[in-house]
């Protein structure tokens, strides 16, 4: 009787793990033989972030200074004519008190003859003579600050309400326009940035496409050997994200050079204008610098990929 020799048991396939640098270092050799294009990619990449930037600095330094412009609105408070200083003391205390009041400044009637001196220059006999005689036709006040326009209108009353207030006088017409205008700047700018976003990514993908098409017949033989899509995916989403990489940082230090010059520029000859530090916004610009570059990088590489992929 014939001995049927006992099959072997087969050892159990183990799964093939790679190693992450390979994919690093495949991405790297395919951006140096392509270096043409992927240079291309990156100061594309690089001159559209730095037009972002621009636009973006704007947007926030035009509501910079519209802040400040509604800031300066106030609300002025004459008291009653030879109020004894107490009562005058008091006002001021109850003016402190109201709602929405951010700071009350209190001007006497010395000091707001004085002003007046300064403005009306050529007329200074007229001012010293009432200051000696003691006719003095002003009266002390308060300049209040307030922090919301929208309830301007219940502090009017409030003011008016109180004993001792002889006038009060607002620029309420004044505030609600300003923050209209501030409104509607900003949204006007807003919807210029998200159009021109939209068409930066739109170029910056299809620049990274030129890169990922030059190897169409590579991932095609690739394809027909049996490779895995992930296999042949991983090197151009790495070599995607080191475009953007090196993209956002040309454009941060180029946005840097722009924005510190402009900051030196403004700062000595149109010191009317107040611009937003670049210290206190850098991190943001870097960060969004980063954020947009490898997100459309990727983007141009995945969308170049999924069409050879199918091909």
């Amino acid at each position: 009787m014939n001995h049927i020799p006992k099959m072997q048991k087969q050892p159990p396939k183990m799964k093939k793990s790679y190693n992450p640098f390979m994919f690093i270092a495949e991405a790297f050799k395919n951006l140096w033989r392509d270096r043409v294009i992927s240079v291309a990619s990156i100061l594309v990449l690089a001159s559209c972030l730095v037009l972002l930037g621009c636009f973006s600095l704007l947007v926030v330094n035009i509501n910079v200074n519209m802040e400040k412009l509604v800031s300066l609105n106030e609300i002025v408070v004459f008291v009653d004519y030879d109020l004894p200083d107490d009562e005058v003391q008091y006002i001021g205390q109850k003016i402190r008190v109201l709602d929405n009041v951010e700071s009350v400044e209190f001007i006497s009637k010395d000091d707001g003859l004085e002003s007046m001196k300064a403005d009306y220059a050529g007329f200074e006999d007229v001012f010293d003579e009432m200051k000696e005689s003691g006719d003095n036709p002003l009266s002390d006040s308060f300049r209040i600050k307030y922090k919301d326009n929208s309830k301007v209108t219940t502090l009017d009353y409030n003011l008016r309400q109180i004993e001792g207030v002889r006038k009060v006088n607002n620029r309420l017409d004044l505030a609600t326009s300003l923050e209209s205008f501030k409104n509607g700047i900003s949204v006007i700018f807003i919807g210029f940035l998200i159009v021109l976003f939209i068409v930066s990514v739109f170029i910056i993908i299809n620049t990274i496409k030129l890169a990922v098409n030059s190897h169409m017949e590579e991932i095609r033989v690739m394809k027909y050997i049996g490779a895995s899509d992930w296999f042949i995916v991983v090197p151009y989403i790495i070599e995607g994200t080191i475009i953007g990489i090196f993209s956002s940082v040309i454009a941060y230090l180029f946005q840097w050079y722009i924005y510190y010059s402009l900051e030196k520029m403004v700062a000595t000859d149109i010191q009317m204008i107040e611009l937003a530090s670049f210290g206190d916004i850098g991190g943001i610009v870097a960060l969004a610098f980063l954020a947009v570059g490898i997100l459309t990088g990727v983007i141009g590489s995945c969308i170049s990929l999924h069409k050879n992929l199918q091909a």
